[in-house]
């Protein structure tokens, strides 16, 4: 899973690392159970409860809606990190550095070809409905994602490779592979009960919110849902790593940021994440409000434009109406040579964001890429208008005229929720304007009408990136098409080039990671210079929160990271109500610190060196994981 900002939304699925979570352990080895521990700090004990029952209640603010409910059909970040609560994955990424360990498998081994990959299915993990979780579930999950192609739609990526999954025993999973594959420990797929899941008839139609509380096995059960009003879920007193310490996640949506931040000011709400962040002017107006803490640290997701590069079916069908002007290569890098990102980090992201470069974010070390001198798209807007000129679109009076007569006008989506869109898509009218190309910025609620219609010229795209980069490199690749026009499907902006996929599959296969890294810097090159995508901005999560409601959070990464949309349940599972006179426990020896880490703290870091290091869905920086 991943999670993204557009249509379908930004996980996955996604990053700072310190190992690559799926070379290292992709390696076969076994998979220590070390596991995050829960941080202690002090708060006012004021209650985070319905006063009713007692029941102790994080709420959770958001920005953004449900797209589904159904793990094989979420892509907004909200949405998988649900998924990520309600169901358990076969592996997880560890909070202080990101390094694969179990999960619903309790170790994981290859063989000596790397072609057979056998898991230990925990014995200690139940349905909610109290059936045992076993590996035939896990087998089913993966071979409806391989047979069912409404079923692939979020996550079909990570089985395109396999040969056959099969359960031999109900703690043995075996899954067999047509060629090496060096994700095998980053499979980040939810594993659904095949007693209830095998009654659905179609996969693409079914969004899983029709019965409550719905079945699952993760630190929480999903037991009430309202369409774009709240998420409700119940600790799940029986899950195997520890049952969280709040009675009650509640993730409550509102429309306006403001509104959200307000709710949070009054003590309606425990926690704000923003639409995924909060901006700078909301960030400050509660940077010394009592009881709010502030917290900042380098971003796993990127904000980038996309282009649409002529949308079509995998069978090479042509649909949609994007400007054909945008095949041009020129076009499109004149159009990005002509964005001073220096004055969108100052004056839109207010500092709290690093300049955009590669796909991958800095956060993610041993994936970062930057452009050479020469092959750098830097502010040039001279050069732009060259660029313009060799493509056939001169000047006519103030527009940008092609050869046809035509003045070359563009549309760009933008997420009404998005104030970040908003705010660009200002610069972007000024800036290109003044190259005589026209902009029509197109706000609104629901962008995947359009985007998966092809009809739409340009768009501000952004996903969260996973320790593991190949879900957000998948959806690139010709296989990530729709079947036929229109249709919903993993594809970001609809790119089909035989170099990129002849890149993607190698990396796929690489076991060295370092041999690894590099083809993947050499898939964010090519990216860059075809002018398909370019990242703008590497945003800061800022995000707050009430300590008189949350005594203390596990950030991911711990030292300086996120709290919503992480790789992992650590967050909401380690969080511990204000006024709780215990620690929240630990099954491990990775113990974490609360979240102490305001604004300041984080600038620090940053501006010393370095990001610690540590999925995919679109809408509004709604991510698709």
């Amino acid at each position: 899973m991943v999670e993204r900002v557009p249509p379908h939304a930004a996980q996955p699925r996604s990053r700072l690392r310190i190992l690559l979570a799926s070379g290292a352990a992709a390696l076969g080895l076994a998979a220590a159970s070390v596991v995050p521990g829960v941080p202690l700090g002090a708060a006012a004990p004021q209650q985070a409860q319905a006063a009713d029952s007692g029941r102790t209640t994080l709420t959770v603010a958001v920005a953004q809606s449900v797209d589904s409910l159904s793990p094989f059909l979420a892509q907004k970040l909200l949405s998988t990190s649900v998924s990520r609560l309600m169901y358990d994955f076969l592996t997880n990424y560890d909070a202080k550095d990101n390094h694969a360990i179990p999960g619903l498998a309790t170790k994981w081994e290859p063989s000596a070809d790397k072609l057979t990959w056998t898991y230990t299915i925990r014995s200690n993990s139940k349905w909610s409905d109290g059936q045992q979780a076993t590996a035939e579930d896990a087998a089913w999950t993966f071979n409806k994602l391989m047979t069912d192609e409404g079923a692939a739609q979020a996550n079909g990526n990570f089985v395109t490779n396999f040969k056959k999954v099969t359960a031999p025993s109900p703690t043995k999973l075996v899954i067999e592979l047509k060629e090496p594959q060096a994700t095998m420990a980053a499979l980040d797929v939810p594993i659904v009960p095949k007693h209830v899941w095998e009654k659905v008839g179609d996969f693409s139609k079914f969004n899983n919110d029709t019965k409550f509380p719905i079945v699952g096995n993760g630190p929480f059960i999903l037991s009430d849902y309202k369409v774009d009003q709240y998420v409700k879920l119940t600790a799940n007193k029986d899950f195997w790593r520890g049952s969280p310490k709040f009675d009650e996640v509640v993730f409550k949506t509102y429309k306006d940021q403001d509104a959200a931040v307000a709710a949070l000011r009054k003590g309606e709400v425990s926690f704000v994440a923003g639409s995924p962040a909060l901006t700078p002017a909301q960030a400050a107006s509660l940077k010394g409000e009592k009881n709010v803490k502030v917290n900042e640290g380098p971003g796993r997701r990127f904000f980038a434009l996309a282009t649409n590069p002529g949308a079509q079916t995998k069978d090479g069908k042509k649909f949609g109406n994007g400007n054909k002007a945008l095949l041009d290569q020129k076009v499109r890098q004149a159009l990005f040579l002509s964005i001073d990102r220096k004055t969108i980090i100052d004056k839109v992201f207010q500092g709290h964001a690093v300049e955009g470069q590669g796909y991958i974010p800095p956060r993610f070390s041993a994936y970062y890429w930057q452009p050479s001198g020469s092959q750098s798209l830097a502010y040039d807007p001279a050069k732009a208008a060259q660029l313009l000129d060799q493509a056939g679109y001169r000047l006519k009076g103030d527009q940008r005229v092609g050869k046809d007569g035509k003045p070359l006008d563009l549309r760009i989506l933008c997420h009404a929720t998005d104030p970040n869109d908003k705010a660009i898509g200002k610069y972007l009218k000024e800036w290109w304007g003044k190259l005589g190309i026209g902009l029509k910025v197109d706000c609104l609620d629901d962008v995947s009408v359009p985007w998966y219609a092809g009809e739409y010229d340009l768009a501000f795209d952004g996903w969260s990136v996973n320790p593991d980069p190949d879900f957000v490199l998948g959806i690139h690749t010709c296989a990530a098409l729709p079947t036929k026009a229109k249709a919903s499907a993993s594809t970001d902006n609809f790119i089909c080039d035989k170099t990129y996929d002849d890149l993607y599959k190698k990396q796929l296969a690489e076991y060295d990671p370092a041999k690894r890294a590099d083809i993947v810097k050499q898939m964010q090159s090519w990216m860059y210079d075809s002018g398909y995508m370019n990242v703008i901005a590497y945003p800061n999560a800022v995000e707050a929160y009430r300590t008189d409601q949350i005594k203390s959070i596990t950030t991911m990464p711990e030292a300086a990271g996120n709290i919503y949309g992480q790789d992992g349940y650590w967050s909401w599972w380690s969080a511990v109500p204000a006024g709780s006179g215990g620690d929240a426990d630990s099954d491990s020896g990775s113990g974490s610190t609360g979240v102490v880490i305001g604004i300041v703290v984080v600038v620090v870091v940053l501006a010393g060196g370095g990001f610690l290091v540590m999925r995919r869905r679109r809408t509004t920086s709604d991510d698709r994981e």
